[in-house]
């Protein structure tokens, strides 16, 4: 294996991170929304469904942006700064609105002390629901669509905007993280890296992880273990809508159907196999991403045989195509089925907080 994989072209090995970056990333910031909420004491399996409606919430943000005219002038000068400023803005829109709609949930779960799985379960079901609705109401049709052009035209980076020509080779670093990629990836793994420094580094985030260890104690020592289960869930509300829309923006060309390829699922999966912590997950988001890298592009990677020919080794094997979609699923199943055991879970998690109890 060692010895396929150094002999990937330049291209191929491009193609491998940039894709692996792009699917590992939605995954990564998706895991660590599941994470705050379920430290602070509250299972989120509703990230599917928040993602679904944050990667709408973005999608129209930017169509309605686009048809008021705001960033015309300076997407016609190519300001790439101001397009990014444009995604920055969009993003925040999405956290908004997915920290609002994970509200039902932290209602449903805080005040009514309601099943926390069946009301992230309602969630899932709504979101794509209400989506298509507004979708066929806005656009009529089921597809929601930018106003203008396509999200590589309006937030990609492109060696052109620095001074680089079409036939230029800047080198191997620039084409693998800078040339064709969007930044919005970056922003999302600086904010994975904040919002991890805060959860484990601060004393906020000793407050929340007290809240879905024992809150009973929390509560003696006088933490408000209402007011920080909300504050959990609200930031998972606000990650999962921004990873949705981050999702929608690099992966599905900045559209929203009410789907998002079962993300939110496997962020869940992401976060067990992780074992609840920012490391762990960045780990196995990365390895999932991998796989669904190479089930989305097994036909366009290649290695030089000895004749300087290319050859699509995974292509060649003839195996089914739809082997390789199936394979970044099968691959969580199997991680899942041997890590399970080990994986801990919030002591608190899913019960419902009583303060007479003890």
């Amino acid at each position: 294996m060692s010895t396929l994989f150094s002999n990937l072209t330049s291209d191929s090995t491009v193609y491998l991170i940039q894709q692996t970056l792009i699917y590992a990333v939605p995954l990564m910031i998706v895991a660590l929304a599941g994470i705050y909420a379920e430290r602070s004491g509250i299972i989120n399996l509703a990230l599917e469904g928040i993602m679904i409606f944050g990667a709408f919430i973005g999608v129209l943000f930017v169509r309605l942006v686009q048809q008021w005219g705001w960033f015309e002038a300076v997407y016609q000068a190519k300001n790439w700064v101001g397009l990014q400023s444009f995604a920055l803005l969009t993003m925040l829109v999405s956290a908004a609105l997915g920290a609002l709609f994970s509200l039902l949930l932290a209602f449903a779960a805080i005040n009514l002390k309601a099943d926390q799985t069946i009301g992230g379960t309602a969630l899932n079901l709504l979101a794509p629901a209400l989506v298509l609705f507004f979708v066929r109401l806005i656009a009529n049709q089921n597809t929601l669509q930018m106003a203008s052009g396509d999200s590589a035209g309006w937030f990609m980076l492109k060696k052109a905007m620095f001074g680089y020509g079409r036939l230029d080779k800047p080198g191997f670093l620039f084409e693998t993280f800078i040339n064709k990629v969007y930044p919005a990836t970056y922003i999302c793994i600086l904010v994975f890296v904040i919002m991890s420094v805060i959860l484990y580094k601060t004393r906020f985030g000793l407050r929340l992880r007290s809240c879905g260890e024992n809150p009973q104690a929390a509560d003696s020592l006088g933490i408000n273990v209402f007011k920080m289960r909300y504050a959990g869930v609200c930031i998972s509300g606000a990650l999962a809508g921004m990873g949705g829309f981050v999702y929608a923006l690099t992966t599905t060309n900045c559209t929203a159907n009410g789907d998002v390829a079962g993300f939110g699922f496997l962020a869940l999966a992401v976060m067990i196999f992780g074992n609840w912590k920012p490391l762990g997950v960045a780990g196995a988001a990365l390895l999932f991403g991998l796989f669904k890298c190479i089930a989305a592009g097994y036909g366009s990677l290649f290695i030089l045989n000895g004749a300087g020919e290319k050859v699509h080794f995974l292509k060649e094997l003839n195996i089914n195509p739809n082997f390789y979609r199936l394979l970044p699923y099968l691959i969580t199943l199997v991680v899942l089925a041997f890590t399970s055991k080990s994986s801990r879970a919030p002591k608190a998690e899913g019960i419902p907080y009583d303060k007479g109890s003890r």
